[in-house]
């Protein structure tokens, strides 16, 4: 299959696929001889399992790492839990984050709101 037809089939863009290819998560196609890439129905495959890792927050260093362990046939649930509790961690950090964040604001319109805005400016204006 050429490019646009892997991509049809996949769910996304031909940008998508090199983007992929280029990052190591797709193996380099083989190219015919006017220089157009040569995809086989594995790639489809293998594009919706990157989709999939995607979707659960998996960095791409990390998805190139997890197709690595499923390549060689050696990802189990039992195996790979990690990766997904790396994901989870990462996560719960970003939402802790994003909390505080979120006092702060609730403080910064509360003094607005009290005429005591944080965004005035404090000293002389030039």
């Amino acid at each position: 299959m050429r490019i646009g037809e892997v991509a049809e089939k996949a769910g996304v863009t031909v940008d998508t696929v090199r983007y992929y290819e280029r990052r190591g998560l797709l193996a380099p196609a083989e190219r015919k001889p006017s220089g157009y890439r040569v995809f086989d129905a594995a790639t489809v495959e293998r594009l919706d399992l990157v989709r999939r890792l995607q979707g659960i927050g998996l960095t791409i260093e990390e998805m190139r790492d997890a197709l690595r362990a499923h390549d060689v046939g050696g990802a189990t649930c039992d195996s790979e839990r990690w990766r997904i509790e790396t994901v989870r961690d990462r996560i719960d950090t970003k939402i802790s984050e994003l909390v505080a964040l979120r006092v702060r604001l609730d403080a910064v319109l509360t003094a607005c709101v009290t005429g005591e805005c944080s965004l005035a400016p404090t000293g002389p204006r030039p």
